[in-house]
């Protein structure tokens, strides 16, 4: 029964030390977190054309299907 237990704490110990502590980024402020993403329809060049991105995106998704380019 004592084995039984030794091996349990090994093994729980041995579990333990496999687990990865919190990572802090080498070379940056403790406060920076990235630059804010936003979506393409909301960049100054497309000015919040929404629909008109979503209707490129399905035009160029179309235009990768094999079936629709040999018919």
């Amino acid at each position: 029964m004592k084995r039984v237990v030794i091996a349990l704490l090994l093994g729980a110990v041995a579990l333990a030390a496999c687990g990865e502590g919190k990572v802090e980024a080498s070379g940056k402020a403790a406060g920076y977190q990235g630059k804010p993403d936003i979506h393409a329809w909301d960049s100054p060049e497309d000015g919040g054309a929404k629909a008109e991105r979503e209707q490129q995106i399905e035009a160029r998704t179309l235009n990768q299907n094999e079936y629709t380019r040999t018919r």
